[in-house]
């Protein structure tokens, strides 16, 4: 799972993350879903969540099901 549909994203899901600052050098957080901030159904870029410790990023990878 890559992250770039809303559908497969959920509260309580673990995740990797990039963060904004993370972009050009790719580097992933680990961290639970809190809540999903992208409202369109799919992100060619991965949707924007806040993980439980308040980091805010695009998911890249989908850790668990």
């Amino acid at each position: 799972m890559n992250g770039q549909h809303r559908k497969d994203i959920h509260p309580g899901l673990e995740v990797n993350i990039i963060l904004k600052k993370d972009q050009r050098s790719g580097v992933k957080t680990k961290g639970i879903v809190k809540d999903l901030l992208t409202n369109s159904p799919y992100h060619p870029h991965g949707i924007k969540v806040r993980l439980t410790d308040g980091q805010i990023g695009r998911v890249c990878d989908i850790l668990q099901r």
